[in-house]
């Protein structure tokens, strides 16, 4: 354990404090990072707290009161440093949202644990117990983090963030390289750092929609250019798109395809005072699609049939022995679906690329062939070489 849990917190709220911070840490072969956000009542996150950790020191930054954090994007962008996240998409997201780019090399501790046998998606507090043996507390879980001025105990709830998560780091990093599985994480590691990650193109919208099955023709091609139309406008008005028109209404709105405002009016859940910022924009965007080709709905995947079934429950048995054999969590080798699409299309399965393909493609390639089987040996199944 480093000393860090004792270190003091610094708070950062003036040009001066960030500069001296920034100085300090630059020359740091890594820091973790952790940030505090509210996005109830917005579409972009409201980014309220930053906080970073090293080896000796761990400090809260406050954009809010900052004028500027130029020290600290020269810091995350410029340096060679490792960026330790943990569960770090979120965090990345802000980055991407107010630069413009994202910083590099990082290293995800939720990512990682499941290669040293912990949980899929394991939460923070759960990874510091088991791996550090400290229980973090839970009383701040709720602070709006947009208020000031903090009080010391939620400016040491949020430092805990990154207190611990230096430690994490050390200890995660220090197994997979006695493991030899650093590499493994390398394709995973550098998908965070990829601007595409964070893109939500208005034109794909309409698939983070439930019920769209129920559409076809002219209401699924209304819905998609609704969905498109709702995401530009909650960006431009930073709203979260259910203040804009929620997704039942908006799957409502494509079926009945209302040609004015005062049919949208007719609609049970659509407030008038959304009609009458929205309801002109709306009836344009149904009247749209009416020139547009007919959709067709997207295809169901046809019922498995019981043998079907039982085949994916064989290939999880097999999964799951090689995950045991390898100190591994299941589902950090293949999910279900990741067993589904190796079935639709082995070659092009992730089961059967880099890391993976040496651990669990292989075998369940030769599974599927015939050249392994299960058997049972003493009561336990054994994944074996078929007889010749």
């Amino acid at each position: 354990m480093t000393t860090l849990s004792k270190a003091p917190v610094r708070y950062v709220d003036t040009p001066v404090q960030l500069r001296r911070l920034c100085d300090r840490l630059k020359d740091s072969p890594f820091f973790a990072l952790d940030t505090e956000f509210l996005r109830e009542s917005t579409y972009h996150p409201q980014f309220c707290l930053l906080q970073i950790a090293a080896a000796d020191q761990v400090a809260c930054v406050d954009p809010i009161r900052l004028p500027d954090l130029d020290p600290l994007w020269q810091l995350l962008y410029e340096s060679d440093a490792t960026k330790v996240f943990h569960a770090g998409f979120q965090d990345l997201e802000i980055f991407h949202h107010l630069h413009g780019r994202l910083p590099a090399p990082v290293f995800d501790t939720q990512l990682a644990a499941p290669l040293l046998g912990y949980g899929d998606q394991i939460g923070y507090a759960q990874l510091v117990e088991e791996v550090l043996g400290v229980t973090l507390g839970k009383g701040h879980s709720r602070t709006d983090w947009r208020r000031r001025p903090l009080s010391p105990q939620q400016i040491d709830y949020a430092a805990d963030d990154v207190r611990y998560l230096v430690p994490l780091y050390l200890e995660l990093r220090r197994r997979l390289e006695e493991s030899g599985r650093v590499d493994w994480l390398s394709e995973d590691f550098e998908r965070l750092t990829r601007p595409e990650t964070y893109r939500n193109p208005p034109q794909d919208a309409w698939r983070r929609i439930k019920g769209t099955r129920r559409l076809k023709g002219r209401q699924l091609a209304a819905l998609k250019r609704l969905a498109a139309w709702r995401e530009e406008t909650a960006r431009r008005e930073n709203l979260p798109r259910g203040w804009v028109v929620k997704d039942d209404l908006l799957c409502h709105i494509a079926r009945l395809q209302p040609q004015n405002p005062q049919q949208l009016k007719q609609l049970r859940g659509l407030s008038d005072k959304a009609v009458a910022r929205y309801g002109q924009d709306i009836c344009a965007q149904v009247a749209a699609a009416c020139d547009d080709a007919p959709e067709k709905a997207p295809p169901r995947p046809p019922a498995r049939t019981p043998r079907q079934e039982a085949l994916l429950d064989l290939l999880s048995a097999v999964v799951r022995l090689r995950a045991e054999a390898q100190n591994l969590h299941p589902n950090a080798l293949a999910s279900r679906k990741d067993l589904e699409k190796f079935l639709a299309d082995p070659a092009g399965s992730r089961l059967c690329q880099g890391w993976r393909q040496q651990v669990i493609g292989d075998d369940l390639v030769a599974f599927l062939e015939g050249r392994r089987h299960l058997r049972v040996v003493g009561g336990e199944p054994v994944l074996d070489e078929a007889a010749a």
